[in-house]
């Protein structure tokens, strides 16, 4: 059986950005938002450092 794939919502965004606030490991973010650990780590390097939610979101259409 395939595995299915989650892409993560801005709200999702918004949640990985609020956890990192509060120091939450990548593992815990990929618990937190249902997808897989390497998806979090491709995500944190596109919404920048500091991360922001929205820059991420913003680079989607870009």
């Amino acid at each position: 059986m395939r595995k299915t794939y989650k892409k993560l919502t801005y709200a999702d965004r918004q949640i990985i950005e609020r956890m990192i606030k509060e120091e939450a490991t990548p593992k815990e973010l990929a618990a937190a938002t249902g997808v897989h650990v390497a998806t979090i780590y491709r995500e944190l390097e596109r919404g920048g450092k500091p991360y922001k939610a929205e820059d991420a979101q913003r680079t989607l259409f870009v």
